[in-house]
């Protein structure tokens, strides 16, 4: 009975013996897959950093063209017509309108057109030209001061025409005398000065914009 028990107990051993051998064989082997796999996760994660840095486009380069100022203009217009005879007009033939709209007019830039490069702290901006974007007459907004209309000689369609047609050329020339492009200019800085501001801290960097002159 004593030798059956001895051998009980060795089998018994043996078993403890390979379970902890199973058990430290595991404990290796996961070991060993972390140390695999962690320069593997460092890898991926340096490279996720190195894309992030890299970027450059900041948004403004998808808007295309944008009208950073508009300025409404009440034009007056005289359209006048009359029959001569010898360099004189003659009597009862004239023909006089004067009248007025608002002419709407809008200027700003192409914003697939900007070049921009940051150097030493400087970020260097290249605006490309400013430029009226649309001028359109608000038909509402009509009034007549005077009309006068002779039978024997009425202002035609095409006359007429030419006369909206310098109507709406005055209303621009207008509005580029008293500041149209130049504020469309400040205003298109402060809109970009905003995305900067998203990517850069404008306290430690310095931008500068470069517009091309009109011509």
């Amino acid at each position: 009975m004593s030798e059956k028990k001895e051998k009980v107990m060795v089998v018994k051993k043996k078993g403890i013996g390979d379970a902890i051998g199973k058990y430290m064989t595991m404990k290796f082997l996961i070991v060993v897959l972390i140390i695999i796999a962690l320069p593997i996760c460092v890898f991926s994660i340096k490279n996720i950093v190195a894309q992030d840095e890299k970027t450059t486009k900041l948004g403004f380069e998808d808007i295309g063209e944008l009208a950073t100022q508009e300025a409404y203009c009440t034009q007056v217009s005289v359209t006048e017509a009359s029959r001569e005879l010898f360099g004189m007009q003659i009597p009862f033939t004239q023909s006089k309108y004067i009248y007025s709209y608002d002419v709407l007019i809008k200027a700003g830039f192409d914003f697939q057109e900007i070049e921009w490069s940051e150097r030493e702290h400087t970020i260097l901006v290249k605006m490309p030209k400013v430029k009226l974007l649309s001028s359109e007459i608000d038909v509402e907004s009509f009034k007549v001061y005077h009309d006068e209309e002779s039978i024997f000689r009425p202002i035609t369609l095409k006359e007429n025409n030419q006369a909206m047609k310098k109507l709406r050329k005055q209303a621009e020339k207008d509005a580029i005398a008293n500041g149209l492009l130049d504020n469309a200019k400040s205003n298109a800085e402060v809109m970009l000065k905003g995305f900067f501001a998203q990517e850069y801290d404008l306290k430690d960097y310095k931008l500068v914009f470069e517009h091309k002159e009109e011509k």
